[in-house]
């Protein structure tokens, strides 16, 4: 399981893409709440709820919302 953190121009956290040893992707805001996650396999992101948002990956835009 690997992080990437990613944070605004003043170096505070604004969240975080955590990559399963699935392969599955799972973007998390700066507290670790779950906003939404990428399935590779199927080339799609869901948010929180699981409603699908679109194909392709999104969770840095998820992230972007906050």
């Amino acid at each position: 399981m690997s992080e990437e953190i990613l944070r605004d121009r003043y170096g505070n956290r604004r969240g975080a893409i955590v990559t399963e040893s699935n392969g599955k992707q799972v973007a998390k805001d700066r507290y670790g709440n779950k906003l939404g996650e990428y399935d590779p396999s199927s080339n799609t992101t869901r948010d929180r709820y699981g409603n699908k948002l679109g194909q392709g990956n999104f969770l840095a835009s998820l992230i972007e919302m906050l």
